[in-house]
């Protein structure tokens, strides 16, 4: 059994255009987890930052040997930032969080403590969160509730990327699109123990937010896919045979209407019931297609399943003292 007291520990942050913090950041997380007594690397992504970010992470770099920079060919986004991550975090317990110093560093060793008590994903929860009212809090509440019925998962913050993950659970997880914010919804179909705890909801302390209100929109659709990903992932013909079995059940009744209205009264289809006809016609072509869709997403998820690692990051290079070491001196 590992004690987690004495494992390898690996904090991953994605950074965008962060230059203003990015020594804060790495000060305290130094501090942090000195104090902790584990071995730990400290894992960051630059996210094809266009200001000097990669610069100031080369240079921590440079001079700590414990630091790892991750750096992506373009701006791909949060979701393969975190990927990119946490496939170069080699510790046995990772711990994600965002670089903008809206997640304090000290509260990491609150993570490892329940990691240490046998659980394998701890989720941080803004219990009392300081975001616009309008424009964060109430859509964010709403998003969390949704979640949390459609996946089965009480916890009551699924947005925050502050969270602490046993590695076996994390080399289970395949990332894409925006699903990030619902790791632990998605590593609940493995039976994973998740935990929840109270953190700190901190102003941000320099710059703006790179998420504005038309994230709302992307989340929408988001639960759709973790609604599709956590029931039908493996049996897609489910999912749309259930809407192909209404739309042809109507269609049928429609249709054994026109015809008892037909045969029994004598009534013109095209005369009294056009608009049903077509309607009846529409909803059966839609079932059939329906089922269709069903069987294709049938053969692609047997691909899917079957088919190579495909990586949703490019990685320009990977930065440390090594190699940064070799390039100022070939300079």
């Amino acid at each position: 059994m590992v004690n987690y007291k004495q494992v390898h520990c690996s904090v991953v942050v994605p950074l965008y255009n962060e230059a203003a913090v990015v020594n804060e950041l790495y000060e305290r997380l130094l501090k942090t987890m000195d104090k902790t007594g584990l071995t730990y690397e400290l894992v960051f992504i630059d996210d094809g930052s266009s200001d000097n970010t990669l610069e100031l992470l080369k240079e921590i770099a440079f001079d700590d040997g414990k630091v790892k920079v991750v750096e992506l060919r373009q701006n791909f986004g949060q979701t393969p930032a975190l990927a990119a991550g946490f496939d170069a975090a080699k510790g046995q317990v990772i711990i994600s969080m965002d670089g903008d110093l809206q997640h304090a560093p000290e509260e990491i060793p609150d993570f490892l403590e329940k990691i240490n008590a046998g659980y394998d994903v701890v989720s941080g929860w803004r219990k009392r969160r300081v975001d616009n009212l309008v424009m964060r809090k109430i859509p964010s509440r709403i998003a969390n509730w949704v979640a949390s019925k459609i996946s089965g998962v009480d916890i009551h913050d699924f947005g925050t990327t502050f969270k602490a993950y046993k590695r076996e659970v994390i080399d289970e997880l395949n990332l894409y699109g925006e699903m990030h914010r619902f790791i632990p919804a998605l590593l609940s179909r493995s039976g994973v123990k998740i935990i929840e705890i109270p953190i700190a909801n901190i102003v941000r302390p320099k710059g703006s937010s790179n998420y504005g209100i038309s994230r709302t929109f992307r989340v929408a659709f988001d639960f759709i896919t973790l609604r599709f990903l956590l029931g039908y992932l493996t049996k897609p013909l489910h999912f749309f045979g259930k809407a192909a079995f209404y739309c042809i059940l109507v269609s049928m009744l429609l249709s054994a209407y026109i015809l008892f209205d037909k045969f029994m009264y004598h009534v013109p289809i095209f005369v009294a019931h056009a608009p049903l006809a077509g309607l009846a016609a529409v909803l059966l072509l839609v079932g059939l297609i329906l089922i269709s869709t069903g069987l294709i997403g049938e053969m692609l998820s047997r691909i899917y399943f079957e088919s190579t690692n495909k990586k949703i990051y490019s990685i320009r290079k990977v930065h440390h003292r090594e190699n940064l070491t070799a390039e100022k001196k070939n300079d």
